[in-house]
């Protein structure tokens, strides 16, 4: 399983509230959710992930209430995984549990920068911001982990699995 694309970078302790206000959580409709997805730290996020398929973001990313929508307005506006020093445990479940892949690897973070281009490799265990010419090693993610995200998360899965 791989990951390739320009970053959009943020800093630390970005909370589900950042991620995705309150005042969307009266739907439950992704693409709803997606047009409002960071838009109180960064109005031009939608614009962004236009060309940047990958988030980078500081230390305890997703922290905050454990809404499910937080993660799901991020996989459905474009990105395709998060890089980030650390995640909020809870956050981290839940975007794996709907198929959003997400890494965490301090350096990377530390000597990224917007724009940049990353290649993420999974199944090795490495990242390359092919921008700089660094490769940076990651925990490779297990079999059941990556065959939850490319089934677009745990209850599509078990739903193939069952039917």
């Amino acid at each position: 399983m791989k990951a390739e694309g320009k970053i959009v970078k943020y800093g630390d302790n970005i909370d589900t509230d950042v991620i995705i206000p309150a005042r969307y959580l009266n739907t439950s409709d992704p693409k709803e959710l997606a047009l409002h997805c960071m838009e109180d730290l960064d109005t031009g996020f939608v614009e962004k992930v236009k060309t940047c398929s990958i988030m980078v973001a500081g230390d305890n990313f997703g922290c905050g209430s454990s809404r499910e929508h937080a993660p799901i307005s991020i996989k459905e506006s474009g990105i395709k995984c998060i890089v980030a020093k650390s995640f909020a445990r809870i956050f981290y479940r839940n975007a794996i549990n709907i198929g959003l892949a997400i890494i965490d690897c301090p350096q990377a973070v530390e000597e990224a920068c917007d724009g940049d281009t990353f290649s993420i490799d999974f199944d090795n265990g490495s990242i390359v911001n092919q921008t700089k010419n660094k490769t940076y090693k990651i925990h490779p993610f297990p079999e059941f982990i990556q065959k939850v995200i490319q089934e677009n998360g745990l209850i599509s899965m078990v739903k193939k699995q069952f039917s």
